[in-house]
């Protein structure tokens, strides 16, 4: 494996039964990258992460982690390895601060040291005040918070997020992000998965795209957007007007329509098509038009064309 790689995904497949998984999935996770993965529900992304972090034995295949092969050389690989997962934890018997020193135990850690970044993580993530509660006594949003501690009491340098702002608030999802840039920035390599897709389009410099168990794409984020082939054009309408009747719209406007409203038209448009072309369509109609304004597509519009999904 390459020395620049984080993470290395080599012909990778898992089958359960007539169900294959993942089908030989190959890409690589540069080192200090924040990266994102991303697909449909049922796509293999969390089959992929457990395989990575060796809950999953791939049918074939091979995957390192800062070199070390998930398999043959687990140890190594799991102390590179820092993985939040979905799943919220409830344990009935120990505290925050019971669980972060029985978490730092697993990998050899202890003293001083190691005590002064439990405290860290527990003052940075709003724990400190709970460091004594049991984890039933939690919310769901703090339960997220002591799996993010748990991730990082041995300072990986490879952190896995399996989805961490599912059903969080606000704040905790600030928190987070803040948290996890500044991680970044000290060169810790950042692997994330989320159905928030302007939250990858806004802080992964790179995604994979995942479907059906292939990998579909492996783009940056900029260049992904780009190869979209449209262009999308808001029409604001003034409202209450009689004349703003949809069902007036010239046919060549109509079938170029992605969403509308009694104030508002979007349609999607393909770039090729010259914007004084659309402007002639736009003119046969008796709209009264408020504004009109362009842009590129989001990565949200480049996966759901890319994958077939729907809104």
């Amino acid at each position: 494996m390459a020395d620049n790689n984080a993470v290395s995904f080599q012909k990778v497949s898992k089958n359960y039964h007539n169900i294959e998984a993942l089908k030989e999935i190959s890409f690589n996770v540069e080192k200090g990258s924040f990266f994102g993965l991303l697909g449909p529900n049922g796509a293999g992304k969390s089959t992929l992460i457990n395989a990575m972090s060796g809950l999953v034995t791939p049918t074939s295949g091979e995957i390192f982690v800062n070199g070390s092969h998930t398999i043959r050389d687990y140890r190594q690989a799991r102390k590179s390895l820092g993985l939040v997962p979905q799943e919220l934890i409830s344990d009935p018997f120990f505290s925050i601060k019971e669980l972060l020193r029985i978490q730092s135990g697993y990998f050899g850690l202890k003293g001083k040291q190691q005590q002064n970044w439990t405290d860290e993580l527990l003052e940075r993530l709003s724990l400190a005040d709970k460091r004594n509660a049991i984890t039933n006594e939690l919310s769901g949003g703090m339960k997220r918070r002591v799996l993010i501690a748990m991730a990082l009491v041995h300072k990986p340098e490879v952190i896995v997020l399996d989805e961490p702002t599912a059903g969080v608030d606000v704040d905790l999802r600030k928190t987070l992000w803040e948290f996890t840039k500044e991680l970044h920035q000290q060169g810790h390599t950042i692997i994330l998965t989320t159905h928030y897709l302007e939250e990858a389009e806004a802080l992964c410099e790179k995604v994979a795209i995942l479907q059906n168990g292939e990998l579909k794409a492996l783009e940056r984020v900029t260049d992904l957007v780009s190869k979209h082939a449209f262009r999308y054009v808001r029409v604001s309408l003034v409202a209450n007007e009689q004349n703003n009747d949809y069902n007036q719209l010239d046919k060549n406007l109509k079938e170029r329509v992605d969403s509308h409203s009694a104030t508002e038209i979007v349609f999607k448009i393909e770039k090729e098509l010259s914007l004084n072309k659309f402007s002639q369509w736009l003119s046969i109609c008796k709209f009264k038009i408020k504004d009109i304004s362009t842009r590129d597509a989001t990565l949200e519009e480049a996966f759901l064309d890319l994958t077939g999904a729907k809104k």
